[in-house]
């Protein structure tokens, strides 16, 4: 399954590159990630409670920036296997197929998680902070991981379980 693989290192690539081209925001405070993360933590607040709100204000771009990382680690972790096996540091490699739809799940999870965000609170499709729009590219780009992200874990894991019967 050659296109299979090609198509799953492609979606792989754009998962990893928006999730890690994230982080220096996330994990810095950028103001931008401040109104995102304080604008979800006050929609919290109404709809919880203050403590669940002010932690996510305060944390949730480090707990979400983590998860990203984690998963961008998992998604490209093949490549180390890879590399490991042919200098015989490792023998016995995790199946590719497996490892991307685990990564997969977990990509579609985390920014279904954004999808929700941006449709059902005050934040919007569109994130207008200081008087700036993204266009609604921070949408759009966790849609797409969204599908991706279940298409890649839905064709792996069947290829996964077609080759281990």
């Amino acid at each position: 399954m050659k296109i299979l693989s090609i198509f799953s290192w492609v979606v792989v690539l754009w998962i990893a590159k928006v999730f890690l081209f994230s982080l220096p925001y996330k994990f810095t405070l950028h103001p931008d990630t401040q109104y995102i993360f304080g604008s979800i933590g006050l929609w919290i607040q109404t709809v919880f409670n203050d403590e669940i709100g002010q932690w996510f204000a305060n944390y949730g771009s480090y707990a979400v920036g983590s998860v990203e990382l984690l998963t961008s680690l998992i998604l490209l972790s093949p490549i180390i296997f890879w590399i490991l096996a042919k200098v015989n540091l490792l023998h016995s490699v995790p199946s590719r197929n497996a490892v991307h739809a685990a990564g997969g799940l977990m990509a579609s999870s985390v920014m279904a998680g954004a999808v929700f965000f941006h449709l059902f609170t005050p934040l919007g499709v569109e994130v207008i902070h200081q008087g700036q729009s993204d266009g609604g590219s921070l949408f759009y780009a966790a849609t797409s991981i969204v599908i991706l992200g279940f298409i890649l874990f839905i064709t792996n894991y069947r290829d996964y379980k077609n080759h281990r019967n």
